[in-house]
């Protein structure tokens, strides 16, 4: 397995879709909710923010450069305690797999496909992720190299085509809410693209052959993905309103259908849903494979490949029945969500930084 490597640019691509994700469906309604017309403050706070949490992974990963996080659990907890490190990072990486595939089939459910049941919307997709990450982490980062174009230029049509719908009176006064409420609202976008990038350290830098580059990648390829959100959330509040754009479940989605230019070009938003599927798809499967490549090393396994079809007929089934309801979804990722990820995406990565300072010297006698 560790014979896969892949460039510093694939990598910066793999970043942008993993920080794009579920936050261009997402984010803009939950920053609304609490930040109003900041959102968009909050989705910069946000980013910045984020940076640091990535320079923290980047530290710690540097440390091991050709070891997984997996491995680096168990070379600095020692071989239990960082197994048991090890099974509830591949528990929350897993678990999400399973969220996304709700996102997505609910997603298609509601505005695309509503008469096909979610179970089989949920089989294809894990159908093409299971193929995927069979295929290996190259075929997956070449496929992102292709995809990017077609992403950035569905997201410069819908950017130059619903500017002038903009209204700037929707973000004003600018700074009402308050510097504490906008850095608190921020929370939720900096956890979704920041800290839950921890499950990045499987790829990073182990299997990225340009150790040169491969800081700025990580670091460039989340600002290029926080930027987008920034752009996103910009245009949600300026043309849907704080208020309108809070009460929906996917406001990028509605922005897409108010493109009218000259009554000609309209109605395009099944277009411009691709731009949300790929990103769904991409995070979706790098969740996947941290999970089956994870388990594969707990369990010391030489290949992770047959775990890849129990673990995606699990995932379906789990994407069935994680949230009972929208209520729930949204109750459950402003809570408990929260908490498991900064517990395994923030504070486990500080502890295995007290510990590997306090081992230091007995760790370098070792290697």
């Amino acid at each position: 397995m560790q014979d896969v490597k892949i460039n510093s640019y694939q990598f910066l691509i793999l970043v942008i879709f993993f920080t794009v994700g579920t936050s261009i469906l997402t984010v803009p309604s939950a920053l609304a909710a609490d930040a109003k017309q900041d959102a968009w403050i909050a989705a910069i706070i946000g980013t910045g923010i984020g940076l640091l949490v990535i320079w923290l992974f980047i530290t710690i990963a540097l440390w091991f450069p050709h070891l997984t996080y997996i491995q680096i659990n168990e070379k600095v907890f020692g071989k239990w305690v960082g197994k048991t490190f090890s099974v509830l990072f591949v528990l929350m990486s897993f678990l999400y797999t399973s969220q996304l595939l709700y996102y997505r089939g609910s997603y298609l459910n509601i505005h695309a496909l509503p008469s096909t049941p979610m179970v089989v919307l949920n089989i294809l997709m894990v159908g093409i992720v299971v193929m995927g990450v069979r295929l290996g982490l190259e075929t997956i980062a070449r496929s992102a190299e292709i995809l990017i174009v077609v992403f950035f230029v569905l997201l410069l049509i819908l950017v130059v085509f619903i500017s002038p719908e903009i209204k700037f009176e929707n973000i004003q006064p600018v700074f009402e809410m308050g510097t504490k409420k906008i850095v608190q609202s921020s929370l939720f976008y900096f956890i979704t693209s920041s800290v839950n990038a921890v499950i990045l350290l499987m790829i990073f830098p182990s299997f990225i052959n340009k150790m040169k580059q491969v800081k700025k990648s990580f670091l460039i390829g989340n600002l290029i993905g926080g930027i987008v959100i920034i752009i996103i959330t910009f245009l949600s509040v300026a043309v849907l309103g704080p208020e309108n754009t809070a009460r929906q479940s996917y406001p990028s989605y509605e922005l897409a259908k108010r493109i009218n230019v000259g009554d000609f070009v309209q109605r395009i938003e099944g277009l411009m849903a691709a731009l949300w599927i790929i990103a769904l798809y991409f995070k979706t499967v790098l969740y996947f494979y941290a999970s089956v490549l994870g388990m594969a090393q707990i369990l010391n396994l030489k290949d992770y490949r047959p775990l890849t079809f129990p673990l995606g007929m699990i995932a379906v089934v789990l994407s069935l029945v994680v949230y009972p309801n929208v209520i729930y979804q949204q109750n459950w990722d402003s809570t408990t969500g929260n908490s498991l990820s900064l517990s395994i995406g923030l504070f486990s990565p500080l502890l295995l930084v007290v510990v590997y300072a306090i081992r230091k010297k007995q760790l370098k006698k070792e290697t």
